[in-house]
């Protein structure tokens, strides 16, 4: 559908405003395993990161298409290996199948229908995140991230062809409110399911162990926590997050995720077992000296309040919402002396499709970029909601 929105732009990097480079985070080893841990630092015993040079330009070409329009607060999209998207409406409490022509298929059956009497939409939750996990027979195994009047939880079904069976919940008891509700799923290297939750308006969450809320969570697709979490039996696997609502996996194992500021500080952070992001006793950077885990980059929140992510092997890509960009932070070379270390950010799509909610990376490399404009906060367009998308040259 549509056309060619932007051809061959080459997106300048931004240097006068929004994103501030951070030192890296303590040093540690990819966390895509169970048995993942810290690891030393520079060869030559200083402790310091080594100097390495980004692996990716810093700029890119970048074709826009518009592949589907007219959806109504799209939240979470999960790329098929048929061409095919799963995405979740948020507000609607329903999902759709979006074929790699833009057509728009409803999806069916008595999971269909169970998630209209089981969701609660509420501000900011609703039917929230998904993620396909495995398969069952010929169908696919579907995790999805709802808010019910009670909590919010995570829900498993099986969809064949376009109809989702019986839903069954996994998690529940995860703290709800009207903001901060976390709620992306996905599914890490190791085979886990990672969920992110928000504090629900109350940020001792984030500090509490014993809470759900705040967290990133790794589980098993039964529900269960995961082996080798931090501690045996919980599914904490971080913890001091405000929101987050983006995670993704570079092809070295480095774990990446998007946290909503308050006021101040939106943060992209490399994800590490165990580690504390330090909420709400900090707002990015400054927080290492505590013990704390300092974010890679900070954007002003007027810049970016990033959502949805998505990192290929030369970027990590944030769907900015407020920012209304699409921020790619070039990815630095895996190191065991620089684990964290990423290249300097810059702006993509800049205000031309308004607010960006989620990005996901197609079977063929393509990124696929919903907007957020009719969620109540944006200025929608004839055509929104709508999902885009770019190929990356």
């Amino acid at each position: 559908m549509g056309g060619t929105v932007l051809a061959g732009c080459v997106e300048p990097a931004t240097t006068t405003s929004g994103p501030t480079m951070l030192g890296s985070a303590p040093a540690g080893g990819p966390t895509s395993g169970p048995t993942s841990g810290a690891t030393g630092g520079a060869a030559d015993g200083s402790g310091l990161p080594a100097p390495v040079q980004p692996s990716g330009p810093a700029t890119v070409e970048v074709d826009v298409a518009t592949l589907a329009t007219g959806l109504d607060v799209p939240w979470g999209i999960a790329p098929l290996d048929d061409g095919r998207s799963l995405v979740t409406m948020r507000d609607e409490a329903r999902l759709v199948l979006v074929d790699a022509d833009g057509t728009v298929t409803p999806v069916t059956g008595p999971g269909a229908r169970g998630l209209t009497d089981v969701v609660a939409p509420q501000g900011e939750g609703g039917l929230l995140g998904v993620a396909v996990f495995g398969r069952t027979g010929g169908g696919l195994d579907v995790a999805l991230y709802a808010t019910t009047s009670r909590d919010n939880r995570v829900l498993r079904a099986t969809l064949t062809g376009d109809a989702l069976g019986p839903l069954t919940p996994v998690l529940t008891g995860i703290p709800a409110a009207r903001n901060h509700d976390g709620g992306r799923l996905a599914v890490g290297p190791d085979g886990y399911l990672y969920v992110s939750t928000g504090d629900a308006g109350d940020p001792r969450r984030a500090q509490d162990p014993d809470s759900l809320g705040g967290k990133i969570l790794r589980i098993t697709p039964e529900g269960a926590a995961a082996p080798g979490n931090p501690v045996e039996g919980s599914p904490v696997w971080s913890l001091g997050h405000r929101n987050v609502q983006g995670m993704g996996w570079s092809p070295d194992g480095r774990m990446f995720a998007s946290e909503f500021g308050q006021n101040t500080w939106d943060e992209l952070n490399v994800i590490h077992r165990g580690a504390n992001y330090g909420w709400p006793l900090v707002e990015g950077q400054g927080g290492a000296g505590e013990g704390f885990v300092d974010p890679v980059a900070v954007w002003r929140t007027a810049d970016a309040s990033p959502s949805g992510l998505a990192v290929t092997d030369e970027g990590v890509y944030l769907a900015g919402l407020r920012g209304q960009r699409l921020w790619r932070v070039p990815l630095r070379p895996a190191a065991a002396t620089d684990s964290d270390g990423v290249g300097e950010p810059h702006a993509l799509l800049e205000r031309r499709h308004g607010r960006l909610r989620a990005v996901a990376v197609a079977p063929d490399g393509a990124l696929l970029v919903v907007t957020g404009n009719t969620d109540g906060r944006g200025d929608p367009r004839p055509d929104d909601d709508t999902i885009l998308r770019l190929t990356i040259r």
